[in-house]
């Protein structure tokens, strides 16, 4: 219920994202804030690339500061009262865009407003997942953040085919009001979940989060102090927290990017690996799939933006299970390659024909396009938001976390704004870019990424510090106590094991 309930976070993402592709095609919508040389005649009204590159771009850059603000304001609030106030924000945004008349200027400023929002609940919905969740199932639980966000993507475009029939300024406003329930359901529902062990045990609070990790396992708030489990993961926690307190005391910003215990490492690899997630070309199909169904020569392209976003929410659920199963270098590895091909396939065809006088063409790229969906949906969708609340030590978590999804961000809305004038120059030879960055991807992960599956936080601090241990052989590595009680790894070829016992032994 806490991963359900904080994934709420990411279906406002996804609805939002969802939502634009089909309501820059609304009649209502077109005559209201498009160019038309005739006022009152739809036929004569079409977006520039600049008008809708910024009405779909603005919410990219509300996303990008709301992704740094996120940071201060999670580790000042604490994680569930910073979503609750961002929950509140991106109801102001809704609120303007569905009060705008004639001003396209309107909308966009009520996008980016809902933007800022939404960029900082991206910031703070993983990172509190990772820390709350039990380590065995922290994957399934910080997934279903990007579970929601398909969800979201499918939702948006159900309401959209619906109101469209509306032919009043009612069937857009419909599909972006509807947006004001979802901040309701989590502003107000998270205050009734356990704060992150975590932040409370930063903040000096450590039988508040011995009775938060107790509330998570099962466990009656009672015998907090004495399950051995709960005992056992707060006296982690304490030690780690501790350690940071003696030998590191307060972070800054400028502390990310310092070399020592492979920090820097670390921020360089969550922004690029966050960077390479837009760059594999989903949002291409997310945010202009309409416009390119409608370019191939289908009749009606909303039916099939929910055949594509239906693809990428049942496929997530897959995704959930793979992440789990396999770990995280493999799936994004094998994803890498595997949607790489897809596109290739996908722009190689609309280069050869012209899909408009070849339906047979336009098929091909549309299953491809759905093919490339079902890999990204299974591996680079969720991993990345998993490994972002793993991947960093707890003294800089916030900070690295709100880097790493403002460079998802960044190319976020880099793409949402140039895509509109790259399409038109290189048309579907756009496809072979994004294949590119698919197989640096795989290549980024192979030789930079620390398998983190099954290990506690701390646990994942310490392997990354382990001067024996590289990306390739962390698969194998494994930790054991020393004689000053604190955890420290062996060679990596041992074997990957949680020594739970010498943990307890030890306490």
């Amino acid at each position: 219920m806490l991963a359900l309930l904080a994934s709420m976070g990411g279906f406002i993402f996804g609805y939002d994202t969802g939502q634009i592709s089909d309501i820059l095609l609304m009649d209502d919508f077109l005559l209201r804030f498009a160019q038309c040389s005739q006022p009152d005649l739809l036929s004569t009204c079409k977006f520039s690339n600049v008008r809708s590159g910024l009405v779909v771009a603005l919410l990219s850059i509300g996303t990008l500061f709301g992704a740094l603000f996120g940071a201060p304001t999670a580790d000042f609030l604490g994680r569930r009262y910073a979503m609750t106030v961002e929950c509140m924000l991106f109801i102001v945004g809704v609120i303007i865009q569905i009060t705008a008349t004639r001003a396209w200027q309107q909308f966009a400023v009520g996008r980016l407003v809902s933007g800022i929002a939404v960029g900082a609940l991206s910031a703070a919905v993983p990172m509190y997942q990772a820390e709350t969740a039990p380590s065995q199932i922290r994957g399934t639980l910080t997934a279903t953040y990007q579970l929601f966000i398909t969800f979201g993507i499918l939702v948006a475009y159900c309401i959209s085919i619906g109101a469209r029939e509306l032919h009043s300024q009612g069937s857009w406003q419909i599909v972006v009001g509807i947006g004001i329930v979802w901040p309701l359901i989590l502003g107000l529902g998270i205050l009734f979940m356990p704060e992150s062990p975590r932040w409370l045990a930063k903040r000096g609070k450590m039988e508040e989060a011995a009775r938060a990790i107790a509330v998570t396992r099962g466990v009656s708030k009672d015998k907090a102090n004495s399950d051995p489990t709960v005992v056992a993961e707060v006296e982690e926690i304490r030690k780690n927290v501790e350690w940071e307190r003696q030998f590191v005391g307060q972070t800054g910003w400028i502390d990310c990017f310092k070399p020592g215990n492979k920090t820097l490492y670390r921020t360089l690899l969550g922004m690029s690996l966050q960077s390479l997630q837009q760059l594999t070309g989903a949002n291409y199909f997310f945010y202009y799939g309409a416009t390119i169904f409608l370019s191939v020569g289908l009749q009606d392209s909303f039916v099939t933006q929910i055949i594509l976003g239906a693809v990428n929410f049942v496929c997530t659920f897959g995704g959930l299970v793979v992440m789990e199963k396999y770990g995280r270098r493999i799936p994004l590895i094998v994803g890498g390659i595997w949607q790489s091909a897809w596109l290739f396939i996908f722009a190689a065809a609309g280069t050869a024909v012209d899909p408009k006088t070849n339906p047979a063409v336009g098929k091909l790229m549309i299953v491809s396009a759905c093919l490339f969906i079902f890999g990204y949906a299974m591996t680079w969708a969720p991993g990345v938001w998993i490994l972002i609340g793993e991947t960093f030590p707890t003294r800089t978590r916030a900070k690295q976390g709100a880097l790493s999804t403002a460079s998802n961000w960044l190319w976020n809305f880099l793409l949402a704004f140039f895509t509109p004038f790259i399409a038109n120059a290189i048309q579907y030879r756009y496809g072979f870019v994004f294949a590119a960055c698919n197989l640096l991807g795989a290549v980024v992960v192979y030789f930079f990424l620390y398998e983190s599956s099954d290990l506690t936080l701390e646990a994942v601090d310490e392997m990354y510090n382990d001067p024996d241990c590289k990306a390739w052989t962390s698969r194998k590595w494994r930790r054991h106590m020393v004689a000053d009680g604190r955890l420290k790894s062996n060679s990596p070829e041992e074997g990957r094991v949680e020594n739970v016992e010498k943990e307890k032994s030890a306490n």
